[in-house]
């Protein structure tokens, strides 16, 4: 046996260094998985080519993409931003039924989709945004707009 006496350091360590002034100030987003994740294809959708920037910029960046591409990685946070505030403007009813929901069933999207298909509607009603999900094959109805559920404990969505 050690006599080392274990010590434990539990402490939040936080960077107060501040960032030079040629990176924009921004607001860090500040909402948990749930919502984020309630409302990822909007951002998607309307964010693209600003993630197109932020990940072309660290895929030429050779490793220094974090410190490199700062500038780019806070248009993507403003931009996701703006789509959450005009959510909760415009949807925070429909927003919050699914996003709790999420948070309740440990983020499967499955077991969310009848608050799903309002939060959609909504969406793209006052904003226009539409959710498309990447790789779905031409003339195949996508999962989220299917009208039975093969896994979630509420099979019919209607």
């Amino acid at each position: 046996m050690s006599a080392r006496q274990p010590r434990f350091n539990q402490q939040v360590l936080i960077d107060t260094t501040p960032l030079p002034d040629d990176i924009p100030k921004v607001q860090e987003i500040g909402a948990s998985s749930a919502p984020l994740l309630s409302a990822s294809f909007f951002i998607g959708a309307r964010c693209k080519p600003y993630n197109d920037d932020y990940m072309m910029c660290k895929t030429d960046a050779n490793g220094r993409g974090e410190v490199d591409c700062m500038k780019e990685g806070r248009k993507v946070t403003r931009c996701a931003t703006s789509v959450l505030s005009d959510i909760d403007k415009h949807c925070l009813t429909e927003f919050r039924k699914h996003w709790e929901c999420l948070d309740n069933n440990n983020q499967q999207l499955w077991q969310c989709r009848r608050f799903e298909r309002p939060l959609n509607k909504c969406v793209f009603d006052s904003l226009k945004l539409e959710k498309v999900i990447p790789g779905t094959p031409a003339g195949e109805t996508p999962v989220h707009e299917r009208k039975r559920n093969t896994y979630a404990h509420h099979k019919s969505l209607t």
